[in-house]
């Protein structure tokens, strides 16, 4: 195992769980399935509920600005019904080691668009920084099949209401030439794009951050003050490593 990577996966504590005969392990698998089951029926009720939510009606011609130049947020189904848009934050003049970590992160997970275009859905990232500089970044980190823009021209009313410079996933409706938003989060609700975490959610050392409900002994990913979500690793976002190592270049102003 190289530095680096005993860097990212931490201290690896030998405290395990008791060691039980396989009956014991599956009556406590199966009580443990019931309360996954709950869950998952009380997910689905919150999910009926989301689509019930009142919707507001959006100026459907704010400006973005994507690689053909401006363009508006009707443009931006791409003939949908329906966009997810992922509000990216932005660091301007900063080389790709310092840009956002946790939107490195999500934005990594979503690579097949397919299923959700089946669905009559459209992903696109939009920046809240300049289109050239950001595009250089999405090409940095090979995320070409992403549609991406930047919101700059109208961050301030797409984002009305909500703080610009945090991250942001926010749901549209297209009804004809009219742009409906149905729903927005922030913060952890953007785990909704991250398969990560979840499989973690699955393993018994979880995703090893302080803040889990673990074990006495249990290990956990040392971090550093400007480190707090464990999303970096030698000073850049974790994913960046193959970039750098494959020759790519961080530079992203001209």
């Amino acid at each position: 195992m190289t530095e680096r990577e005993n860097e990212m996966t931490g201290d690896r504590a030998p405290a395990l769980p008791p060691v039980v005969e396989r009956a014991a392990f599956h009556e406590e698998l199966e009580a443990l399935h019931e309360r996954e089951k709950a869950h998952t029926r009380e997910d689905d009720a919150i999910a009926a509920a989301r689509r019930r939510l009142p919707v507001v009606e959006m100026p459907a011609d704010l400006e973005l600005t994507g690689p053909d130049g401006p363009v508006t947020l009707l443009d931006a189904f791409e003939g949908r019904r329906q966009l997810i848009a992922y509000y990216f934050m932005w660091h301007p003049g900063h080389p790709a080691a310092e840009q956002c970590e946790g939107c490195t992160w999500v934005t990594s997970q979503v690579r097949e668009l397919s299923y959700l275009h089946s669905r009559d859905i459209t992903y696109a990232v939009f920046c809240q920084g300049p289109y050239e500089e950001s595009r250089r970044y999405r090409d940095f980190m090979g995320w070409e099949n992403v549609p991406w823009y930047s919101a700059l021209p109208s961050q301030e009313t797409l984002l009305t209401g909500r703080h610009v410079g945090m991250m942001h996933l926010v749901c549209y409706l297209r009804d004809g030439d009219r742009v409906f938003e149905t729903y927005w989060t922030t913060r952890r609700g953007v785990e909704a794009m991250d398969y990560s975490y979840a499989l973690m959610d699955l393993t018994v050392y979880g995703r090893q951050e302080l803040w889990e409900d673990s074990p006495s002994g249990w290990p956990h990913v040392q971090r550093t003050d400007d480190d707090a979500l464990r999303l970096r690793s030698g000073g850049r976002p974790i994913p960046q490593w193959a970039r750098v190592e494959s020759g790519h270049s961080d530079a992203l102003t001209r």
